[in-house]
């Protein structure tokens, strides 16, 4: 007889505490194998196709698409059939894992299930024909309290909020982000109706010579005057949840404004011989190098100068932290959103090398194919805003590092060279940092000489 067997949403990694469904990649009633891909799920940071680790026929799904849920919430239910002869043992997954899910220890021999689709699909039609469980009304009581984000713990923590007291929307009672928010909002109004009432000129007595007013049926209470709580229009509006990138972008951004006090400097510099070197070197043949391997090439040579740019501070250490290797980011836009992938090591790696990794990552998150591994981990970001036909930008850092070096467009402008007014290159050049980990001096000297070296690339030999 065929086994139910409940897959939940896995640990992705990287701490993702939820994930968006995109695309289901089986129906009810199809037959999975081992380790096949069931679902399209979209993360924080990157889309994932997620395996089931059981053989079987699908009988149940959780969720429909753009559906979000969070880590550990059922995704669907497998029929199991297993021979006669296996009746009494457990079913068995793949072994395999991302993480937190998955069998709990290897086997110490693989046993698949050998049987034809359709003996496994006769052996569960009964479960297929099954209504699901009702789910049970939870009693809430002093044990755990049903969460499991700690991004929903931490929420409620700082704006002081008693999570036994709020009912979750979740499967089984699951307290989400959303309830959490939904239960701040209406505390906020409250308190807000609570200040307008202390507003409210005191009531005055009736007068007893006054004749009654006959009551109208029609008449309703005018809500007070709201003059000072200004609202949303409600005509023509539309509204886009902020989840995956676009979510986790605004919280990104959100907590680097928050925490880090940021200051910019900049300056203009001649980029008519970085771009002349560029064009020898594609010119004596191999692989094109691109400028932006060229520039990240003299930001991580500013960095060995100017290490403390290349850091991140700990307040709970009350430390700064800073880093040996430069895992360099850059912003790169795409239909899902801005991201930025991370190249790693980029202290050890020329221009062709850095070449080769950007075009590698830049592709990947075109298609969705970067992986949570390559979308964290930077130490210091390069935004080469240029791209959209900018001059300038004040760029908010990429927390929890502690600076950020932006590139404006390289275009042809009247400069004075050696003496004379010429048409050179020129592109603006800005630094955006985090104060506590350096004063104007150091950010100023990094700045200067990340275009000392583009306006004379001839300096970077110096450490070649």
């Amino acid at each position: 007889m065929a086994q139910v067997l409940e897959f939940k949403l896995p640990d992705l990694g990287e701490g993702l505490t939820e994930a968006e469904i995109v695309r289901w990649l089986v129906e009810v009633g199809d037959v999975v194998a081992i380790d096949q891909p069931v679902v399209e799920v979209e993360t924080a940071k990157a889309m994932v196709e997620v395996p089931c680790p059981y053989g079987g026929v699908v009988t149940a799904r959780f969720g429909e698409e753009g559906t979000e849920l969070p880590v550990g919430s059922p995704l669907l239910t497998v029929a199991v059939g297993a021979p006669a002869s296996d009746a009494g043992s457990e079913p068995e997954g793949s072994g395999n894992v991302l993480v937190g899910y998955g069998t709990g220890a290897p086997p110490a021999r693989r046993r698949r299930v050998r049987r034809m689709a359709a003996d496994v699909v006769t052996s569960v039609a009964d479960a297929l024909a099954a209504p699901a469980p009702a789910a049970e009304t939870p009693v809430r009581d002093d044990g755990p309290v049903p969460v499991i984000s700690p991004l929903v713990r931490r929420l409620a923590r700082e704006n002081g909020l008693e999570l036994r007291e709020l009912t979750g929307s979740g499967r089984d009672g699951l307290i989400l982000r959303a309830d959490v928010e939904q239960a701040l909002r209406a505390a906020a109004a409250q308190e807000a109706i609570a200040q307008e009432a202390t507003l409210l000129p005191p009531a005055t007595l009736p007068d007893p010579t006054a004749q009654p007013m006959s009551p109208d049926p029609t008449a309703r209470l005018t809500p007070p005057d709201t003059k000072t709580t200004p609202t949303l229009p409600t005509d023509g509006v539309t509204r886009t949840p902020l989840r995956g990138i676009r979510g986790a972008v605004a919280d990104k951004l959100s907590r680097s404004r928050r925490e880090i006090p940021d200051a910019t400097c900049w300056v203009d510099a001649d980029a008519t011989e970085l771009m002349r070197a560029r064009a020898a070197m594609n010119a004596a043949g191999g692989p094109k190098i691109s400028v932006l391997a060229l520039l990240a090439r003299i930001c991580t040579a500013a960095l060995a100068r100017f290490p403390e740019l290349n850091s991140s501070v700990d307040m709970e250490a009350r430390e700064i932290v800073r880093f040996d290797r430069v895992h360099l980011g850059f912003a790169a836009q795409t239909e899902r959103g801005l991201v930025v992938p991370v190249v790693r090591d980029a202290q050890g790696r020329d221009a062709e090398t850095l070449s080769a990794e950007f075009a590698r990552l830049t592709e990947a998150a075109r298609t969705g194919a970067l992986t949570p591994g390559d979308l964290t981990g930077g130490t210091f970001t390069l935004n080469n805003y240029g791209v959209f036909g900018v001059d300038g930008s004040t760029p908010i850092i990429n927390h929890p590092e502690a600076a950020m070096l932006g590139v404006g467009r390289i275009v042809a402008k009247p400069w004075v060279h050696e003496g004379e007014l010429a048409v050179r290159q020129v592109v603006q050049l800005s630094l955006t940092f985090d104060h506590r980990v350096c004063d104007g001096g150091t950010a100023g000297g990094f700045l200067r000489y990340v275009a000392d070296c583009v306006e004379q690339p001839a300096v970077l030999l110096r450490n070649l």
